[in-house]
């Protein structure tokens, strides 16, 4: 191996060693955080404690008031991706297989979707859902995270998967007496399963996460979500940051574990859909 190789090698190396210290730093000062006490995490940062401490912890499930804040996250979560996977997989079914003009014209005004923010329609949508006296409920999160905010994403993925599935199927299921209906819930449904996984992870993914839509829609202390707990605790003029760490930490680890667990079925709706045929 020639000496340019191996330093380009070498380089690429220290490169890579880089970015994953600019990567790891803030996590592992997050969590060494959680296990200190204010006076030391201020005297040491980065240093390890000097005595692992769980009363963080503790003190932030009591704050959050956690269990009621996870059932509310879970609640929201779990409808939104069953009402997602049952509407964009039927919306993009009918998109890819009609050829009628008006469903490409509807494909093109979902697409819209992922081009304009969110952010802009929040004023007219607050107005529309005071006026049908949904606000301060879940069903208003739901229906914003579903229709406004996950729709697009999940038919433009579906529908390329779609694309994949040989239409021969379909004709065989048309000639054995099956409808459109029945084609779809028996024939076409089942060969989703790979994309349909990797559809609900990222919708969980961006539901879980979603801060704007709750802060906007729940007012009420037991109606709302761990992250709008986690922000009504950090103060005005000062944060106690051995406090304000593990809460953090109790919001955003379910969904770490749950990502971890269906990293698998994410790589395989992916590979399988970059494949035609």
């Amino acid at each position: 191996m020639s000496i340019k190789k191996v330093l380009g090698k070498t380089g690429y190396g220290v490169f890579l060693a880089c970015v994953f210290l600019i990567m790891i730093i803030p996590i592992y000062y997050l969590l060494v955080t959680t296990f200190k006490s204010p006076a030391e995490a201020a005297a040491s940062p980065l240093g390890l404690p000097v005595r692992f401490t769980f009363d963080n912890y503790s003190k932030a499930i009591a704050a959050m008031n956690y269990l009621q804040s996870f059932r509310n996250n879970l609640i929201i979560a779990a409808a939104s991706v069953v009402l997602l996977l049952v509407f964009s997989s039927m919306s993009a079914y009918v998109i890819a297989r009609s050829k009628q003009k008006v469903f490409k014209i509807m494909s093109g005004v979902f697409m819209v979707g992922l081009i304009i923010p969110f952010q802009i329609s929040i004023i007219p949508l607050y107005k529309m859902l005071a006026a049908v006296h949904i606000m301060n409920t879940h069903f208003a999160v739901i229906l914003v995270d579903v229709f406004c905010i996950n729709l697009p994403l999940s038919i433009f993925l579906i529908r390329g998967f779609i694309n994949t599935v040989p239409v021969e199927l379909e004709e065989a299921a048309f000639i054995d007496g099956s409808g459109t209906f029945q084609c779809y819930w028996r024939i076409i449904f089942p060969l989703l399963k790979p994309i349909l996984a990797t559809v609900a992870i990222l919708d969980t993914l961006t539901i879980w996460n979603d801060f704007m839509t709750p802060l906007l829609l729940l007012q009420s202390s037991e109606k709302q979500v761990l992250l709008q707990q986690v922000y009504r605790n950090v103060g005005p003029f000062s944060t106690d940051w051995t406090s304000f760490f593990p809460m953090l930490v109790m919001a955003t680890l379910p969904l770490v574990i749950f990502y971890l667990i269906m990293q698998k079925q994410i790589i395989e709706g992916v590979v399988a859909g970059a494949v035609k045929g």
